[in-house]
């Protein structure tokens, strides 16, 4: 099969094309042949090794696997003798390493893919809406009728949050630039801030819960807006630290924030899951969730794909095709 490889970190040149054996089918997963795939932040550091503290996990001086990409959508071609829920001819997407290529054998992040979404549509889900509804959900404790706050709302997490925060019954701010304020209205953003054109933070509004996945202001600034028992939840944040990247900004801000009321959340990495695959499923079902998709590439076009993202202005999702 053809797949996205390296062998080095470094930039997007340092992936090749080449032809590499099947996944071997286990006795718990499923073979999917890719229809396709979806690019992620995550992707970048680990093709760059960026910052120093994913190669903990990837490798120190060299990348431990070989493939890249995560997100996919797809058929499944076989399965697993334990391997109940699926069967050969079966639509799905999900979450599995080494997602550049032709076929992936997946265990756990695995949900049948709705009718009413394209494999396109599908491959750009996993990553990025997990990390939304995880950090809505499960740091945020979203809850009914409360006021929202998504920053840097016209990204793959972006433009899932506000969608999930809205599918859990908040009021919700959407808060990006000009040229993205009609995505944020058209995906259901009660409100939308054009941070070029106003400061969210001197805005007389206060939000009982914030995403932030710029990780762009200070804890001083965001503490204006936000409520008496506020949390703020981190998802992205600077490049600037080599060493441990956004995280510092989360450290910063939770430690600034322990002698009050409103809290930051502690930091965290969305784990793709089987449960939280078929939340997802459901949503794509019901129509509470579009993926956004900006731009589509073939899979020789990766590199492409990924010094596109390496800018920090896709719109949504960029898509890869097999």
């Amino acid at each position: 099969m053809r797949a996205m490889v390296y062998d080095r970190y470094g930039s997007p040149d340092v992936l090749e094309l080449r032809e590499v054996d099947k996944p071997e089918l286990t006795d718990d997963g499923v073979l999917v042949r890719v229809q396709a795939a979806s690019v992620n932040p995550v992707d970048w550091h680990m093709l760059t090794g960026a910052p120093y503290l994913v190669r903990m996990e990837a490798g120190l001086r060299k990348p431990k696997r070989e493939g890249l990409g995560v997100d996919f959508a797809g058929t499944v071609e076989a399965v697993g003798g334990s391997v109940t829920e699926f069967q050969p001819g079966d639509e799905v997407f999900g979450a599995r390493n080494g997602a550049f290529a032709e076929y992936v054998c997946v265990r756990k992040a695995v949900a049948h893919k709705p009718a009413n979404v394209t494999f396109e549509q599908a491959a750009a889900v996993p990553v990025a809406a997990i990390s939304a509804l995880q950090g809505l959900r499960d740091k945020g404790r979203i809850q009914a009728g409360q006021s929202v706050l998504i920053n840097g709302a016209s990204g793959g997490v972006g433009t899932f949050g506000v969608q999930i925060a809205k599918s859990f019954g908040a009021e919700v701010t959407a808060v990006c630039s000009t040229r993205n304020v009609e995505i944020a209205r058209s995906i259901g953003a009660d409100h939308v801030v054009d941070y070029t054109q106003e400061d969210f933070t001197r805005s007389k509004r206060r939000y009982d819960l914030m995403l932030d996945i710029a990780g762009n202001r200070s804890w001083s600034d965001c503490r204006r807006v936000l409520s008496e028992q506020a949390i703020l939840v981190v998802v992205g944040g600077p490049k600037t630290n080599r060493w441990i990247g956004p995280l510092g900004q989360v450290l910063r801000l939770r430690l600034a924030s322990l002698a009050g009321s409103r809290k930051v959340a502690a930091p965290f990495l969305a784990k793709t899951n089987k449960e939280d695959m078929a939340v997802l499923q459901n949503l794509l079902a019901d129509g509470k969730v579009t993926p956004v998709i900006d731009r589509r590439y073939e899979l020789s076009e990766v590199p492409e794909a990924l010094s596109y993202l390496g800018e920090g202005h896709a719109q949504g999702k960029i898509v890869i095709n097999m």
